[in-house]
């Protein structure tokens, strides 16, 4: 499938709207994966499989090095193969979750940015990032508050999305901060107030997500004059072309 993009001669708001359009795909893809990863995982939770405990023993062959030389009784395939797809299952989750949580904010922060930059006069055909300063360079999100949009009529649905990140933002902090502490300076309730925090933090990805869609419906608001006045000059341009056609005589009628 490929997208219908804007050409290259479209006017820059337009160039700017796929930009944005493509941030939401692909933080989209990342939400489907993470979906996929955590159904996957959860099919190999402990409490809710049945485990068939049947056994094996393996024994050393004629070409097993010496290291393994011995017999390895009461062999479990299913329970091991559980443990492993765990495993599996749970670095890819991992991934998953990273690069959701990622690609989430990079789309909310970057519909913000543009937001930003058409209501201070900006005419920026692409979302621009700047790189971390990491072996492997990533795009570092931007803030995502917006202002200027109180007339918008999903004012209030963005400000609740708003709100909602900033909470669950808050809370990874809190809990980021909180695990990087010396294990000797972490009390108790500091330990409680991590997990909590941790808890609240998950639903930081979806969060960004969402506010990111709601975003996308304010930047067509908030260039809407920009649309106006781009469509009153090319209807200018035009009324100025037939004029100049009309004022031009035709060949048959030069004497």
């Amino acid at each position: 499938m490929t997208y219908n993009l804007a050409p290259e001669n479209a006017p820059w708001f337009e160039h700017l709207t796929d930009s944005v359009g493509a941030l939401g795909e692909a933080a989209r893809e990342w939400r489907l994966a993470d979906r996929a990863a955590s159904l996957a995982e959860d099919h190999t939770r402990w409490e809710r499989g049945v485990l068939h405990e049947g056994r094996t023993t393996h024994e050393p062959g004629p070409d097993t090095v010496p290291l393994h030389r011995r017999t390895y009784s009461n062999h479990r395939p299913h329970v091991r193969a559980v443990r492993e797809l765990r495993r599996a299952y749970q670095e890819h989750r991992s991934l998953t979750r990273r690069w959701y949580g990622h690609t989430a904010m990079l789309f909310a922060s970057g519909a913000a940015w543009a937001i930003a930059q058409v209501q201070a006069g900006g005419e920026p055909r692409q979302v621009v990032f700047t790189l971390d300063h990491y072996e492997r360079p990533a795009p570092i999100p931007h803030g995502y508050s917006v202002e200027g949009v109180e007339a918008y009529a999903g004012a209030e649905k963005l400000a609740a999305a708003y709100d909602r990140l900033r909470s669950t933002h808050l809370a990874h902090d809190v809990s980021e901060e909180i695990a990087g502490r010396p294990d000797h300076e972490v009390t108790e309730r500091d330990a409680g107030e991590m997990f909590e925090a941790g808890d609240h933090a998950r639903g930081l990805p979806d969060a960004a997500y969402a506010y990111g869609l709601l975003l996308e419906g304010a930047l067509q608001y908030v260039l809407l004059d920009t649309k106006d006045a781009h469509r009153k000059r090319l209807a200018e341009q035009r009324a100025a072309q037939q004029t100049a056609s009309a004022a031009t005589p035709a060949e048959g009628d030069v004497k």
